[in-house]
């Protein structure tokens, strides 16, 4: 373990729950400061240390991690109010802004909680299976080279390739709840990301009627909240608003055709 830089320290508050259908409750720790400190490494020594500033000894505390370099999306959490990677979130910055030298770590609350800080993200992956998040290549391998795409596409199309699945977007949106069907920034920017893929675009009529319906683009309320605490700067509601488009477009074909 790395030693303390020196005999400061800081608190953490975490927001704890000990299962699914149990009251949450708050906990305090005391933590040494370190250089280069995030809040996976706190949780680590608060995990090696479990006793409360009131000198009660604990339960370690639950959370869920992977990478621990911003790409798995496995560790959001909402710390000091917003949604964010703990991976990634320094501790010099979080209390630049404390008042009272504390840090407060939560689950997100759009997303059944598991146990403590881990919470049921299955509704993220359920929403992707219902845009077809993917590209269909059965029965493709024999065809020789596939589509070419100008270098503008692809740049438009890789800045929105960075999701993670880590959830930030949709625990700052009003519109995505825990009792709705709102497919949210997510799902949608990845069905307008699969229909600008040539390949991907033979499921397009099949993921824009997805999108028409309930829970579809017309239920964004463009409030922008996504844009803002995106760890990976996806420009969602440009996404969005493309998809919203192209969803005009299908209405209208559909209307004439009726395809």
């Amino acid at each position: 373990m790395i030693a303390p830089a020196d005999n400061q320290t800081f608190k953490v508050r975490i927001k704890r729950q000990d299962g699914r259908d149990t009251p949450s409750y708050w906990q305090e720790f005391e933590v040494p400061r370190r250089p280069a400190q995030n809040i996976i490494s706190v949780l680590q020594y608060v995990a090696a240390n479990p006793t409360t500033t009131a000198g009660e000894a604990v339960e370690p505390v639950v959370w869920d991690a992977g990478c621990l370099e911003e790409v798995c999306g496995a560790c959001t959490m909402v710390i000091n109010g917003t949604a964010r990677q703990s991976c990634s979130a320094l501790v010099p910055d979080l209390l630049e802004d404390s008042e009272d030298n504390t840090i407060t770590v939560e689950p997100m609350s759009k997303f059944p909680v598991v146990r403590d800080l881990f919470v049921d993200r299955a509704r993220m992956f359920d929403n992707l299976i219902k845009v077809k998040a993917w590209v269909p290549i059965d029965g493709t391998h024999d065809l020789g080279e596939g589509p070419q795409e100008t270098p503008e596409k692809q740049q438009e199309r890789y800045a929105i390739s960075r999701c993670m699945t880590c959830g930030c977007c949709l625990e700052a949106c009003p519109q995505f709840t825990k009792d709705n069907d709102f497919l949210g920034a997510q799902a949608i920017a990845q069905a307008y990301y699969f229909n600008e893929h040539e390949t991907g675009a033979k499921l397009k009529k099949e993921r824009l009627d997805v999108l028409a319906g309930p829970g579809g683009v017309a239920d964004c309320g463009n409030a922008q909240n996504c844009v803002k605490v995106c760890p990976k700067e996806i420009p969602l509601t440009e996404a969005i608003a493309k998809a919203g488009r192209q969803l005009t477009v299908h209405a209208i074909k559909k209307f004439f055709t009726g395809k």
